[in-house]
């Protein structure tokens, strides 16, 4: 399974954990890892696909992956098309489906998978969650 990067700063604005959205009317709620359109992508916790589902209401092309952990932690990776079913139990670097091509959408954003973890019905920090850090 390889390492996974933030995603900086472009066009779209940052890949960060709490960087500023919509001239700062939100923040973003995830972190954006680096990724490879077409590739695999791997899962970075063990668990259960407790949902698939869509990002956007005006887009049913791209999906996301939801993996509930032992805790009752919600990971979810946006912008992969699943390759996994609702309840299969999953380990971490199981692929889970293949990252999407986000051009079409937002031309000349740095491709990547949005990586979010929720915890009850706050978000938390994954940053340190990409790589196994914690």
């Amino acid at each position: 399974m390889q390492d996974l990067i933030v995603r900086g700063t472009d066009k779209f604005g940052s890949g960060y954990f709490g960087a500023s959205r919509d001239g700062g009317k939100r923040t973003h709620l995830g972190v954006d890892a680096v990724t490879i359109s077409g590739g695999d992508f791997y899962a970075r916790t063990n668990g259960v696909v407790s949902f698939i589902g869509y990002p956007y209401n005006d887009d049913l092309h791209y999906r996301y992956v939801q993996i509930t952990d032992s805790k009752g932690w919600k990971w979810r990776y946006f912008y992969v098309a699943p390759s996994v079913e609702l309840g299969l139990k999953i380990k971490v670097g199981d692929k889970i489906g293949v990252c999407q091509d986000l051009q079409p959408r937002y031309p000349g954003i740095t491709q990547h998978v949005h990586f979010e973890i929720m915890v009850g019905k706050d978000h938390i920090d994954p940053t340190a969650y990409l790589n196994g850090e914690k």
